[in-house]
Order: C-alpha cells, then structure tokens, then sequence
C-alpha cells in the first residue's frame, strides 16, 4: 500500500510505492517548490525532478526484472506510463494498459516483451474488443429478425416482376445469415420450381431440411408437393409423412397428402387423412369443402349442403367454398340458389376472376347473354392480365355476335399469355366452324407446340380428328385419336368418335373392339358409406366445372325450397333466402352499385375500356398485380 509522509518545510520529498513484487518497494526523490500564496504564475518553475533522476532510482531500488525492461525502452520518441498493478487473492490482474504511442516502431524496436506486456496480450486474445475483425464477424452473426423479413418481402416482389435471378440472390443471401430459418428456402424452393429447376429445388429443400435439422414441416411439404408434381408419388407420400411427423398441426401437409391419395384413388385413406388433419388442427373451410365434394360426387346431396355450410361458417370469406357450392347446385339445377350462391361469392372476393367467369357463363348458358357479358368484362377490367376471361368472352361473341369480333378478342388473349393452349384451340375451333380449315390446322399446331402433354393437348387432338374425318383423311383421324388416347385415355368422347368412324366406314367389329377397349381400361372409384367430416385443397373447381356449366339448359329452371333454406353462414348483408318468393326470378343484389361502390367501376365505360386496352409485346408477360412496379412507362399501359 502506498504511504506519503507529511512533508517538511524544505523541498524535498520521498515517495514510497509497492512493485509487483511484494518484496522491493520503489523510492522517488522529488523536489517540490514551496511558494508563498502571493506569488505569481510567473514564478513558478517546472519541478526539478527530471526524468533522468527518476529513472536513476527505478536503475538503483527496482528489482532486476524491471530494471532490465526499463533499460529496454527507448523514452527519447515518447513516454510510456504504466498505472500501479493491484492483486487481490484468488483473482488474476483484471488492469489494462493504457499506452499513447505516436510512432508505431517502438513495438518493432522492443526486442524483448515485459512480462505485463505479454500478459495484456494474451489477455486481449480473449476479448472480441480488442480485435476489430472479430467484433464485425460477431454483429453480422447477431442480425435482427426485421432484416430477414424485409429481404424476404423484396425476394417475393421481385419474383412477382420475374426478376428470378435477383430474388435468388437475396435468398441465398439470406440462407448465409439465417441458415436455421426455414421460410428463405421454401421460397427460394418455389421460384426455382416456377422456373422448372427441379433439381436445383430438390437441393435447397434437403439443404433446409439439414438446417433445420427436419423439424420444418413447410420444407416437407413443399419437396413432397414439387415431387407429387413430378410424379414421384411414392417419393410424395414419405415427404409429406415427414411434414406431418415435423408437426401434427400443420394442415397443408395433411391436405395435400389425402388430395394426393385422391388422385390415386384411394378414398379410404383420404378420408383417414382429413379426419386427422381435424383431429389435430381443428376446423378448416378447406377441410370441409374437399368432403362435401366428395360427398356430392357420391350423391349425398343433403350432406355435401351441410359440409360447405360447414365450411363458409369457418370462413364466410372463402370464394372458393361458395363456388364450388354454387356449382353442385347447377348441377342439381338449382339455378336460383347458384345465383345467390355467385353473388355471395364476388361479395367475398370481389376481384376474383373465377367468381366473375363462372357467374358469366352461368348467365350466358340460361340464356341471359347481356348479363354475361356484363360479368366477364367487370372480370375482364379488375383482371386485365387474364386470357381466360376474353378467351369466354370470345366464344359468346362469336356465337352471338360476329366471328370477326371473337378473332380480336382471340387475338388479345393469346398477346397476353401466349403459352394459354386453351385460347388456341379455341380459336382454331372457331375457324375450322368457319371454314377455315388451313387456320384451323396452324392454331392446333401452335396448341401442341406448346406442350403435348396436357388435357388440353389431348382434346385438340380429338378436334383436329374430327376436322380430318369430315375432310376424309381418316388414316390422319385415326392417328390422331390414338395420340389423344395415349394421353388421356379415360375420354369417353374420343373412344366412341374412334368407333363412330370405324362404323361409318363400314366395320362395326373394329368399332365393338374399340368400345370394348374403352369399358376395359376404365377406372371407376367407388367410395365408401358417408362420413360427415373433413377438408381439402381448393382444386380451382371454377376451370373444372366449365364444361358441365355449357351444357345447362336453359328451360329446366326450377328451385329446390329445401335447397334455398340450408344456405347459411351468409354476410349480414344478405338476403334471407327462406323468406323470398319461390316462384320469383329476379334478384335483390344490385350489381351496378356493388362494383361502383367497391370497386370504382363504371359500368357504362366497361365497353370503352375493354377496347383501348393494348399490349405492348406478345412475348412479355407482366405480372398480375401491382405491388410494385419500377418501370413507369411499362406499368401506365396498363391502367
């Protein structure tokens, strides 16, 4: 412990202070000037204890390993000063060396380190502090979740402007600081599925699965999506048994797993499937609205109405529950109830283009064309980008108005989605109607350049053996109906149009044979007694059911009461249907101050609108919707 005696009158003073070692105590000499408290600034003097003095004590009282490291140091460039080292028992020096150097060669001169020197160095190796490079590494390890989160809303922006590769690149990005995160690999996942990497998507799936050690259901259920798409369903079905492991709440994983068995035919096990995926995570609309298709497809009319109530209770928002209801009651020719049912449906979703379609052709087929043209221009006006909307209005053009107005449309629709193989075919339907045989042939062509491989491929090559038999080419109808067999063999259209032209040639054997065929190879599924619980995906049943909606007739309208009293679950804003006048045709909803209200439409400019709309380049597909878009002069064209 340092001690300063009280000093004399005279100058002189003597300090005694404590080394590191116990044993040696160090001694200064100073000179202190005494002066009066009168004097001046003037009169004072630096102290006459100079360094050279005081290092001349250190040299005679310190022990020989401070006299050695104190001989060492060169004091002419600068001055080192060293606080007062204190020990406690049981604990190490915890002190830092404060140094002030001006020339960095006084480290390179020391040939030697003192013994605090090396003790502080090995103590700064410890400490991130004193090493700049590792305090960096250790704040990029430790970035906030809201950076993850920006990156991932900019990765899904740019992949809706089909900017792939920049959205990868912050994905990866993301993969490097967050590599136990699961949501950048789902979605780096699907833009890599979306551009038909497959087996760059396979990698990051398994690569996200070893991060996060499979306890991620969304990467399960997104591998096993990708390979039920690529067919691999035994590969599917262990996938989405992982998904289901990972987590037992996790409903996707439970639906898509049944919805895969469905397609397989094995509605047992999907129904064993959905009643888990309620047991575990509770009511689901879409859970519902699978097992009342499914009861409907078996005719259990009465428990389908009860599953999809079921299922708009749960969420009265769903458009897809109430269109697919709707549809099961234009197929038991409950036109009236479907009608409420549609309004229900753009009420939920008022920018969905399949409401607006379905609900349009439904008009159209009763009859009630102004109406459904109406319905497919407001469609057509809130979704500009769908060639599937003017694809319809094309077809009732040209059936009630002017091929010539159904050739623009058609036109319009394949400068928008040029990879469409429906407008196409469509389109080549027309012109073979017209006469235009050679046309005809070059749009089916361009429908099969696209992909052969597809429904819509296989009934253009059902067409396109029509037009070659009314022509008498019957070697090219055959091959042609044999081509749309090969991929989709369950057409009963194509079989029997086969044996008609077997017949009409004259061999009847040949078209029994044929017939035969088709009753051999049919699958059938038969499902099981009721089971009044359950869910599935939403299958877009607006596209399924377009054909069974033209084949409405029109003077079979009647009501079903019982019908009209089980909708339930409807907006406060409905009409309560139970109430109303059976025997009436019209609506309550306004349809014109429903689209003027909330969606700022007029309905007199609709006309105006679906004319000046123009596209730039057929091959430059934008994206759908317009969260953001940087190119001004790109995105004005289409407001």
């Amino acid at each position: 412990m340092n001690s300063i005696p009280s000093p004399p009158s005279s100058s002189s003073l003597t300090l005694f202070t404590q080394s590191q070692n116990s044993n040696h105590l160090l001694k200064f000499n100073l000179k202190v000037p005494i002066l009066p408290f009168h004097s001046s600034s003037s009169h004072l003097i630096s102290p006459c204890c100079t360094l050279k003095d005081s290092m001349s004590v250190l040299d005679k009282n310190a022990p020989p390993s401070v006299q050695s490291s104190s001989k060492d140091i060169n004091f002419d460039e600068t001055l080192v000063i060293r606080r007062p080292v204190k020990e406690f028992s049981g604990q190490n020096s915890d002190e830092e060396e404060v140094v002030e150097v001006k020339k960095k060669k006084i480290e390179e001169d020391e040939p030697k380190a003192s013994s605090m020197d090396a003790g502080l160095t090995k103590f700064a190796k410890k400490m991130p502090i004193f090493e700049p490079g590792r305090v960096e590494l250790d704040s990029k390890e430790k970035l906030l979740t809201v950076n993850l989160d920006l990156a991932l809303y900019k990765a899904k922006v740019l992949a809706r402007n089909f900017r792939y590769e920049e959205a990868e690149s912050v994905l990866m990005k993301c993969i490097c600081n967050w590599p136990e995160d699961g949501r950048h690999y789902v979605a780096l996942g699907k833009i890599l599925s979306k551009q038909s990497k497959t087996d760059q998507a396979r990698e990051i799936y398994e690569k996200g699965c070893q991060a996060t050690q499979g306890e991620n259901a969304f990467i399960w259920q997104c591998w096993a999506v990708l390979e039920k798409k690529m067919g691999n369903v035994r590969r599917a079905r262990e996938l989405f048994d992982a998904a289901t492991v990972a987590d037992k709440k996790h409903v996707a994983a439970w639906h898509g797993w049944a919805v895969l068995e469905l397609k397989q035919g094995n509605i047992t096990k999907a129904r064993s499937l959905l009643s888990k995926g309620l047991q575990y995570c509770g009511q689901n609309e879409y859970i519902y609205q699978t097992l009342a298709l499914l009861e409907a497809k078996a005719n259990r009319y009465q428990q389908a109405r009860y599953l999809f109530n079921q299922a708009t209770k749960c969420n009265p928002n769903s458009c897809a529950c109430w269109l697919a209801w709707a549809q099961m009651e234009v197929e038991q020719e409950n036109y009236r109830t479907a009608r409420k049912l549609f309004e229900n449906a753009v009420q939920a979703s008022p920018k969905n283009r399949f409401a607006w379609h379905v609900w349009g052709l439904f008009e159209a087929n009763l009859g009630k064309v102004d109406m459904g043209r109406k319905l497919l221009k407001i469609g057509h006006a809130l979704n500009p980008r769908d060639a599937v909307l003017l694809q319809s209005l094309a077809l009732i053009e040209y059936e009630h108005s002017s091929a010539n107005r159904a050739r623009v449309l058609f036109k319009r629709a394949s400068e928008i989605d040029p990879k469409h193989q429906p407008v196409w075919f469509a389109w080549g339907w027309m012109e073979w109607k017209e006469g235009n045989l050679n046309t005809a042939r070059e749009l089916y062509r361009k429908t099969l350049s696209i992909d052969q491989n597809t429904e819509s491929a296989a009934r253009c090559l059902q067409a396109w053996g029509v037009l070659e038999k009314r022509v008498g080419n019957l070697s090219a109808a055959r091959r042609l109906f044999s081509s749309s067999l090969n991929i989709n063999s369950q057409s009963y259209v194509t079989w029997m149009t086969w044996a008609s032209l077997e017949e009409d040639q004259g061999n009847p054997v040949r078209a029994e044979e044929i017939r035969n065929l088709y009753f051999q190879q049919r699958t059938e599924v038969v499902d099981d007694a009721s089971w009044v619980m359950g869910f599935l995906d939403i299958l877009d049943p607006a596209i399924d059911s377009l054909k069974r909606l033209l084949k409405i007739d029109p003077d079979s309208f009647k009501v079903s009461p019982d019908s009209m009293k089980n909708i339930s679950g409807m907006k406060k804003n409905t009409v309560d249907y139970a109430s109303e006048d059976e025997e009436g045709d019209e609506s309550e909803f306004d349809l014109d101050r429903f689209i003027m209200k909330r969606l700022s439409l007029d309905v007199s400019k609709l006309e105006v609108q679906l004319e000046t709309t123009k596209f730039s380049s057929p091959n430059k597909i934008l994206s759908p919707r317009r969260i953001w878009r940087p190119n001004k002069s790109v995105s004005s064209k289409y407001r």
